[in-house]
């Protein structure tokens, strides 16, 4: 369960990272649906031998009332990691990669 909380975190902070950095004002026009694609196939790739991939806690409770397994019991993880890792990604956004220019504000 440790493994599946921290590579959550992990993938869904490093997707924000990505997501914010191709769309920033300085990266170039027009690329970021190819970034954050191939940052979600990365993500798919990674954890799907360790969680089966969720990244999306919309999908986790929709497959997890729909299964006849334990899943439900487990439903509190793809939400809480998914919410840790955005909130850690933006923060390592903000703090350490942004341009200068969105720090001023």
């Amino acid at each position: 369960m440790q493994a599946a909380l921290l590579i959550e975190i992990v993938l869904t902070a490093g997707f924000l990272i990505v997501i914010l950095g191709s769309t920033s004002a300085k990266a170039p026009a027009g690329f970021a649906p190819i970034a954050i694609g191939l940052a979600l196939t990365l993500i798919h790739l990674i954890s799907i031998p360790v969680t089966n991939t969720s990244v999306n806690p919309a999908r986790s409770t929709g497959v997890a009332f729909y299964a006849e397994t334990a899943a439900v019991g487990q439903l509190w993880l793809f939400w809480v990691a998914p919410l840790a890792g955005a909130a850690i990604g933006a923060l390592v956004w903000r703090f350490l990669l942004a341009p200068d220019e969105s720090k001023a504000g």
